[in-house]
């Protein structure tokens, strides 16, 4: 057992302990994680880079979707490193600042992947009832506000988790019956009350995800009446198609985030490994879906991957042959 500083009852490092139940899969499940991580991290990192290159796709739109796959890079790079460190390498120690500055960046970049998403909605909604006037409301500098407004909100009401996290006394056990920082699975250890930072937690989490997804929907249901109102029965069915597959991933991410603060507070019935897997693809797999659902499927963004990507690697190829 480390050491532990009795002076201000904080232990020096706390143990990730990974899956527990399962010790003897944790490498196997190690594979799947690190193969989703450079997925995600690759699918983003291309997106990013394509919008950048292409200067057709230097508009609202995409200009949001570059915001979405960076938060993507972040949301699931706050946490992997660490949980591939202690599946492949069984290091589980993290520093007691580490663990609550891991904290502080997964609740910022999840609240950061929400509103950019509420930001997106928004895109789609101006472009469908004010197509003439898209470029001119969604100006750079409303663009701009919109962003630092979130970003204020998001730093601060999660940022205050970790804080008040923090200052609990640790004098029982420094044990993580987890593979990440998650709030609760800390809080759980302290030696304290934490209803107040357990139900500053619930309601950060349905302030922020309950907020953003009213707004989604309401846009969603505006562009539905737009898109059902079309002539062709062709559009139609493409625009529900792509807007289908949008509210899917959208669903999924506010869904899967919500269960998994629910969870921690009254699913006793759940075995922990069961949980902390469901926890860390609540984490990753919008970082994987994302960049396939938004970007893959626009012919937009394929035209400008297949320039700048494909035929540079075939003229490459032929002076080379040369």
């Amino acid at each position: 057992m480390p050491a532990v500083n009795t002076s201000s009852l904080h232990p020096a490092v706390f143990i990730l302990m990974g899956f527990p139940g399962i010790e003897h899969l944790q490498h196997w499940l190690s594979v799947p994680f690190t193969v989703l991580y450079i997925t995600a991290l690759t699918a983003n990192s291309i997106l990013i880079l394509v919008i950048r290159l292409e200067k057709s796709l230097h508009s609202p739109m995409y200009l949001f979707l570059c915001m979405l796959a960076m938060v993507d890079i972040g949301l699931c790079t706050s946490t992997l490193p660490k949980l591939l460190e202690v599946l492949w390498l069984d290091n589980k120690d993290i520093s007691f600042e580490g663990c609550f500055i891991q904290m502080f960046f997964i609740y910022i970049f999840a609240a950061l992947e929400s509103s950019v998403l509420v930001m997106m909605a928004y895109d789609r909604y101006i472009a469908i009832y004010y197509p003439l006037r898209y470029t001119a409301i969604l100006s750079q500098t409303l663009i701009a506000k919109m962003f630092v407004a979130f970003l204020i909100r998001d730093i601060i009401l999660p940022g205050l988790i970790p804080t008040l996290a923090s200052r609990l006394p640790y004098c029982s056990s420094n044990i993580i019956p987890h593979c990440y920082c998650d709030h609760m699975a800390v809080v759980k250890l302290a030696c304290a009350n934490i209803i107040m930072n357990s139900y500053y937690g619930l309601s950060v989490a349905f302030s922020i995800a309950g907020f953003d997804f009213v707004l989604i929907i309401f846009s969603y249901i505006m562009i539905f009446r737009a898109v059902l109102k079309l002539g062709s029965k062709g559009a139609r069915l493409k625009a529900l198609n792509t807007c289908g597959s949008h509210l899917v991933v959208i669903m999924y991410f506010y869904i899967t985030s919500i269960f998994n603060y629910v969870v921690y507070r009254f699913g006793n019935e759940i075995p922990v490994h069961v949980h902390n897997i469901f926890s860390v693809l609540c984490l990753l797999i919008p970082p994987v879906l994302n960049p396939i659902v938004y970007a893959v499927r626009t012919r937009e963004i394929r035209q400008a991957f297949q320039k700048h990507f494909l035929k540079r690697t075939v003229i490459l190829q032929q002076l080379s042959l040369k």
